[in-house]
């Protein structure tokens, strides 16, 4: 029987410890269908993660860049490595759950009209981490501004106990396959972290693939563990992202209702932190404001 590779792509920045129990997490199969290569792209790592690779996963591919080249740019090093015709993006902050890889795998094999699936996200706690959402139209980016907190994530994202067509998985694990990137073309660059997988979910469906929710393989993600910039940067590359996603995709008239619903929240929270003096949210929202 002729086996076919999965590459496993695993992008890393300062993420030693918790990129070496991901690691350990993925177990070979030995038997069956499939065949597993794992490629690491270390985005200037300074805490000894390429070192950490290269003594204890001789196995791995293990691909060094000089420097922070962002979520997309990085990845798309792993793609041009890849050998795999499947090719599975794995935050570093992942544990791999039993089958889960070739289950992923399995689906996209018999539905060959699904181009991306994302498997369940699990807290630490075992709890579901919700990892499936709408596109950020109007309406969804209002809700994810404003009125989350009141109606709850599930809106704009959610997990699920069925199998379910969605809009985008989140990427920290998903899987797609050669020829719908071929297709679809790689991950835009021009976004550096955040919004990514929106992106190029929304290409992926432009070119008539599904996006598909799996209930079943499981995957731990320990939320932000592999983002060591703080609680500053992924508000602000949100507020970058949605512009981008809105300039690139959407029509021109909504780039200007979301930019007020940006600024009313960028100057909602700056009161309430000058209210509550929460430097935190005073300094965050200030450079939020400035985002064009």
């Amino acid at each position: 029987m002729e086996k076919e590779i999965i590459s496993i792509i695993i992008l890393s920045w300062n993420t030693k410890d918790i990129l070496k129990n991901c690691l350990r997490s993925i177990e070979y199969p030995k038997f069956g269908k499939w065949v597993f290569e794992v490629i690491v792209i270390d985005n200037g790592s300074t805490d000894g993660s390429a070192q950490m690779v290269e003594k204890d996963f001789r196995e791995a591919v293990l691909v060094k860049n000089k420097k922070n080249l962002g979520y997309g740019a990085g990845n798309n090093i792993g793609i041009k490595k890849a050998k795999g015709e499947y090719l599975l993006f794995l935050n570093s902050d992942t544990l791999i759950k039993g089958d889960a890889i070739e289950e992923m795998a399995g689906f996209l094999k018999l539905h060959p009209d699904t181009g991306m699936v994302g498997p369940k996200l699990l807290n630490e706690d075992g709890s579901d981490q919700p990892s499936a959402g709408k596109f950020p139209g109007l309406r969804v980016s209002f809700v994810m501004l404003f009125a989350e907190r009141f109606l709850g994530s599930k809106f704009a994202r959610a997990s699920y106990d069925k199998i379910k067509q969605v809009d985008w998985v989140m990427g920290a694990a998903m899987m797609t396959k050669k020829d719908v990137v071929e297709r679809a073309g790689v991950m835009d660059e021009g976004i550096f972290m955040y919004m990514d997988e929106v992106e190029w979910c929304y290409r992926i469906k432009k070119q008539g693939f599904k996006i598909v929710f799996l209930p079943d393989p499981e995957v731990i993600h320990l939320w932000q563990k592999s983002s060591v910039s703080g609680r500053e940067a992924p508000i602000l590359n949100i507020y970058k992202g949605l512009i981008y996603f809105y300039k690139k995709h959407l029509p021109f008239w909504k780039l200007p209702v979301l930019m007020l619903m940006l600024k009313v929240k960028a100057l909602t929270s700056i009161f309430v932190g000058v209210i509550f003096n929460n430097a935190y949210l005073k300094k965050t929202y200030a450079k939020a404001l400035k985002i064009n």
